[in-house]
């Protein structure tokens, strides 16, 4: 016979768990779904995108020695950190709106401590069994079945950890390269500290302290609520629907038998991944993952009662007398859900815009310092000038210098630069002016523009960059 289910203790104020390990029960569901929906997305992406190659490299590659990303076929430099800065300002405000929305759906479905918990978990499932099983082992004396068990999961979590860590290093390191110097013991120093680093940063935090880190380490939980106000969804027990608890059989009707549709089953705290009791209403540790939701449904569908006991609902909703008050649209249509969406809106094309106006080519010019003019043969007068070239596209360029500003002005030295895919070049370019428009502008300083084009093409320059010659007395 199968021992009873054991109910986890909670603390009424705040719904945090006493018990130290929280062992959540498994469940099947449209949010279950949703979540390894995420997961599968997520991951896909972490662990795939460094093995795709684009011109022969890595597609996607954070090089910092070399000072370059590489993004699918774009190059982008130092100078293009803008980019990243806007990147991170349009995920802040993407956060925000969602919050906004509904709550911390973040937190449920895509933080990277819920995906990766939620994988350590599956592999906890795979080797110790569901929730009274894994129970009973907790409680069981060491044997050789503990052992096994316990083992193979932490060699299966060390495993899953390091080729995480792995993975995180050849974003930066070319994955390519890193798994031969791997087979080969060859890692670098710094690719080795981080590889294992990382793995143990995720075996700690899936791993070990899991729900630990949404309740106590992570920052955003403490100052969602500001984002938060009484039209926002979150996950909620009906309780004007549900009380008075009590247990009753299949098909039944409650309200005849002066009870509310809540069996006090507490299937919805057994999975909880947190530990709560979301009949207790709002908590923070709460995540908005659904699995209650699910858990209360499965319920509600063998007792033939109506779903949505636990659901996503507004407190508005929940507390209007008049049914279906507080509505999508008095959701939707609410000063900080459109700021924060406008604003979305406005820096999603702002960045999309700046990506797609980017310049391929760069060209700066700086004078050198040693000699800043000079009086050559037949009275001409030479400045030189160090042209720095970058390349922020994946294709060899042949490039012609010119340069204009001035009559008379001409280059004396090279005309024509092959520079290579993402490559950074400088270049010395000598200018001299012939003697006449040299008398004529004799202590002066006159503006100059230096053009570089594409050797077939004639039409506008790629690059321009403004410069001076200085003529001497």
């Amino acid at each position: 016979m199968n021992s009873p289910t054991r109910i986890i203790p909670l603390v009424p104020e705040s719904g945090i768990s006493r018990d130290p390990k929280i062992q959540a029960r498994a469940v099947r569901g449209l949010f279950s779904r949703w979540r390894w929906a995420l997961v599968w997305i997520t991951q896909l992406m972490f662990y795939a995108l460094p093995w795709l190659q684009i011109n022969g490299r890595q597609a996607v590659l954070f090089d910092l020695e070399a000072r370059r990303f590489f993004l699918f076929g774009a190059v982008l430099y130092p100078q293009d950190l803008i980019y990243l800065t806007a990147l991170l300002v349009f995920s802040a405000l993407l956060l925000f709106f969602a919050t906004t929305v509904a709550g911390r759906v973040w937190c449920g479905f895509a933080c990277p401590q819920t995906v990766y918990t939620e994988m350590f978990m599956w592999l906890e499932h795979r080797f110790e069994g569901d929730r009274l099983a894994r129970l009973r082992l907790d409680e069981s004396r060491w044997n050789a079945n503990k052992l096994l068990r316990r083992g193979g999961k932490h060699l299966a979590w060390g495993a899953l950890s390091l080729w995480t860590g792995l993975t995180l290093v050849g974003w930066f390191t070319p994955i390519r390269e890193l798994m031969p110097a791997l087979a080969a013991g060859a890692l670098g120093p710094w690719e080795l500290f981080w590889s294992g680093f990382y793995g143990l940063f995720t075996y700690t935090n899936a791993g070990l302290l899991r729900e630990k880190v949404c309740q106590h380490m992570c920052p955003y939980g403490r100052f969602q609520g500001s984002m938060m106000d009484k039209n926002t969804l979150i996950v909620a027990y009906d309780t004007r629907r549900g009380e008075p608890r009590g247990a009753r059989s299949r098909g039944s009707d409650a309200r005849s038998k002066g009870q509310g549709d809540c069996v006090d089953c507490t299937l919805c705290v057994q999975v909880c991944p947190v530990g709560i009791d979301i009949r207790q209403g709002m908590q923070a540790p709460c995540i908005s993952c659904g699995l209650c939701i699910d858990a209360c449904d499965s319920v509600m569908d063998k007792l033939r009662a109506p779903r949505g006991l636990v659901r996503f609902a507004t407190q508005t909703e929940l507390e209007s007398p008049v049914p279906g008050q507080g509505g999508l649209l008095a959701h939707l249509m609410r000063p900080r859900v459109l700021i924060y969406g406008g604003l979305l809106a406005l820096a999603g094309c702002a960045l999309v815009l700046g990506l797609w106006l980017r310049p391929t080519l760069r060209v700066d010019a700086v004078r050198d310092r040693g000699v800043l003019a000079r009086q050559v043969e037949d009275g001409q007068i030479e400045n030189l000038y160090r042209l720095q070239l970058m390349n922020a596209s994946e294709r060899e360029r042949s490039l012609a210098l010119s340069v204009d500003g001035l009559p008379g002005l001409r280059l004396a030295s090279v005309s024509q630069v092959r520079l290579a895919p993402a490559a950074a070049e400088t270049v010395t370019v000598v200018l001299r002016l012939d003697a006449a428009q040299a008398q004529a502008l004799a202590g002066r300083i006159a503006p100059i523009r230096f053009r570089v084009n594409e050797q077939a093409e004639t039409g506008s320059a790629l690059a321009l960059t403004e410069s001076t010659f200085v003529v001497p007395r």
